[in-house]
């Protein structure tokens, strides 16, 4: 029985003299040395890799070769797991002989063994000591567990010492760091089991049970008929073609032309997921709405009226069918929820913004930001974190100093700018049980009212081209910190020859695309990575909305080098019927050529500014600008607006309209198939800003 081994091992007290390092024993070989492990070593023995019966145990795994970190739970733990069981009636005592069904016990087994398990690959040293676990308060690991589900750390302030493992599994203080021949072993006081649970069944269970929080924005969602969408976990056809191999990596890289490795391993799922930025019932009672009442939804769209947390172009009904998408209450719901899972370390990124250093990564430089699409109608959704700014935020609109020569800091922001600041790190933020959503909550409402809109056209909105696929955060392969070639580069799958795995990027036949996840490379890119593609490529891409109808100029980054090609440019909002945007734009040409000179006017900045104003309005004049001052260049010595091969290209000056959805098309001019297309930004800019004859654009 469970309960002697729970008995015995309360007593034993571990050789904690030589328990950092351990040579000659594997995982498995110390676990099963020691009592108070006796359970967890047992179970690993029973629990399969695979699916199939005849595969390996995971005992066997952590018996041999291998980079793993186990967060090994003791005997009374897995007794404490067993009991809740029992509370949940799922057996009538807590041991493992009171199972009746063996799926049933199978299927406990797992949940306590994968959860448990991290393996780093083929990395040398690819676990995690105590030191390297996340530093952020709720943050992710890098890899997953063996269920392919990333493990996050708790942290308390007034006692830094103190980590738990999805919020409630406390990490010893004395066994831990215990290394192995083949990992290091965590002692956890609680077995780690999320419920994964979907969005969808959470916030049924908190309706029906009138669970404290959220309820107001959780009868809201329900009433709008969303519940449906946020049961989606993943995309089972494309699961299926990928376990029979039907879904293959890209090999040989370089014979078709990619510069860099020789494969790209293709994603091996496709997960849905979601973010919910909500505000609380305590802000509703504040407001004076209760969210337990039985008139909350009428209520809340009186709110909304009287506050007019909407547009004067929105166009909608204000009736009780919530569901419609043209219903006040359905767009203003939608308008707190993105359709990606982004962990809290992921809501914006730092990592090549002027001033950043990666060795200090809580040493900030300038503001950091992304652009993204909302579900339901789609609205423009800015994400802000600044040095300034004390935390994430959403639709911020400060004052920069943003002079040629100044340091592109915040100086000032007014009170109806600041936006709502998203909380990360209390109870409230809903990380761990959730399987295909986050649930952070904000500290001021949140609308696409004109206000927003007016200030979103004020912004130069220059998004990453992965902020165009929720997929990339969803499946965790946008800028994952690893260095692994199984992470470096992702093979996308061909949208005609084998399954569109990235609905919002359509493609011919004649290609291949690769995202280029480059966490520990140094490109002049905004962010580091980039999007490539080989052969005689045509690819498509939807386009986010602009804030406002008017003119804007867009404008397409390349950081030219000689492995790219010549692409021709389309854009419009008729994606079977798209004109011809411009010249066809050189990709291998930047500044630092006596063509590229020649053509685009460029000179490098002088200490002049007013000179260096002229040089800008002469490259703007023959369509080219240099990129931007904010990103780094030559590993952070130099700004990337001196960078001679980083250079936007302007190819559309244009009346946009909000309501429209716009499209580019990139099409290769070249009979070769071994030169890239190249994607790294694109940006809308508002001719309020480019052509403003009292404040210039800025540089940055």
């Amino acid at each position: 029985m469970l309960l002697f081994f729970v008995m015995y091992s309360c007593s034993e007290e571990i050789d904690t003299s030589s328990r950092y390092v351990f040579k000659h024993e594997t995982i498995l070989s110390y676990l099963q040395k020691h009592e108070a492990y006796h359970e967890y070593a047992n179970i690993l023995t029973k629990v399969k890799i695979g699916k199939l019966q005849s595969s390996s145990t995971v005992g066997q795994l952590l018996s041999a070769r291998g980079n793993y970190t186990v967060f090994a739970p003791t005997n009374e733990a897995i007794y404490d797991y067993l009991q809740t069981l029992v509370e949940e009636q799922l057996i009538s005592e807590p041991s493992w002989e009171s199972f009746t069904d063996s799926s049933k016990l199978d299927s406990i087994r797992k949940v306590i063994v994968f959860n448990s398990i991290i393996d780093g690959g083929d990395e040398p040293d690819n676990y995690y000591y105590v030191t390297d676990f996340p530093e952020a308060n709720q943050g992710e690991f890098v890899l997953g567990n063996l269920f392919d589900r990333k493990l996050n750390v708790r942290r308390f302030s007034d006692d830094p010492d103190s980590l738990c493992i999805n919020g409630d599994s406390p990490v010893s203080r004395l066994q831990r760091d215990i290394l192995t021949v083949n990992g290091i072993i965590h002692q956890v006081g609680k077995v780690i089991a999320p419920k994964d649970v979907t969005a969808a069944t959470y916030i049924q269970e908190c309706l029906d049970e009138q669970k404290e929080g959220y309820l107001a924005m959780f009868r809201a969602i329900q009433a709008c008929g969303l519940l449906d969408t946020l049961s989606a976990i993943r995309d089972e056809v494309y699961e299926e073609l990928y376990q029979q191999g039907k879904i293959s990596d890209l090999n040989g890289m370089t014979e078709v032309g990619f510069a860099e490795g020789s494969t790209a391993y293709a994603p091996k799922h496709r997960l849905y997921g979601f973010t919910i930025f909500a505000e609380t019932d305590d802000f509703w009672r504040s407001e004076g709405l209760e969210p337990t009442s039985s008139d909350l939804l009428q209520k809340l769209v009186k709110w909304i009226l009287d506050k007019h947390q909407y547009s004067d172009d929105d166009v909608f009904t204000t009736g009780t069918d919530y569901t419609s998408e043209s219903n006040l209450l359905y767009q203003w719901v939608t308008y707190h929820i993105l359709p990606m899972k982004i962990p809290a370390d992921k809501l914006v990124f730092h990592i090549n913004e002027f001033g950043f250093n990666m060795n200090q990564p809580k040493v900030y430089g300038i503001p950091v930001y992304e652009y993204y699409v909302t579900m339901g109608k789609r609205r423009l959704f800015k994400l802000y974190e600044s040095k300034e700014s004390k935390g994430i935020y959403i639709n911020r609109f400060p004052v920069l100093d943003n002079r040629r020569q100044g340091t592109n800091h915040e100086i000032f922001c007014a009170p109806e700018k600041v936006g709502a600041k998203i909380d990360t790190e209390s109870e409230m933020a809903i990380l761990n049980d959730i399987i295909n959503c986050n649930i952070y909550p904000i500290d001021a409402p949140i609308s696409y009212s004109d206000k927003v809109r007016d200030n979103l056209q004020k912004d130069r909105i220059r998004f990453d081209g992965m902020s165009l696929f929720p997929e990339a955060i969803n499946n965790d392969f946008r800028l994952k910190k690893a260095t692994a070639e199984q992470y470096k580069h992702v093979y996308i799958p061909n949208t005609v020859r084998t399954y569109n795995y990235l609905p919002n990027m359509q493609q011919n036949a004649d290609m291949e695309f690769v995202y280029y996840n480059a966490w520990n490379d140094d490109w002049c890119n905004l962010q580091r990575d980039e999007m490539k593609a080989v052969g005689r490529y045509e690819v498509m891409f939807t386009l986010p909305p602009v804030p406002r109808r008017g003119v804007y100029e867009v404008r397409y980054k390349v950081l030219a080098n000689g492995n790219r090609g010549i692409a021709q440019i389309y854009f419009g909002s008729d994606p079977e019927n798209l004109p011809v945007a411009g010249i066809p734009i050189d990709l291998t040409m930047g500044f630092n050529s006596e063509r590229g000179v020649k053509q685009t006017g460029y000179e490098r900045d002088t200490e002049d500014d007013d000179y260096n104003a002229e040089i800008d309005k002469r490259l703007r004049n023959n369509g080219y600008m240099k990129g931007p001052q904010s990103i780094n260049s030559d590993n952070g010595t130099e700004r990337g607006y001196n960078d001679r091969e980083n250079i936007r290209h302007i190819f559309i000056r244009q009346t946009l309209d909000p309501d429209k959805t716009y499209y580019l098309k990139l099409k290769s001019v070249l009979e070769s198939n071994k030169k890239e297309f190249y994607m790294d930004f694109i940006e809308y800019c508002a001719k309020e800003i480019y052509d403003n004859p009292i404040e210039p654009e800025d540089i940055w």
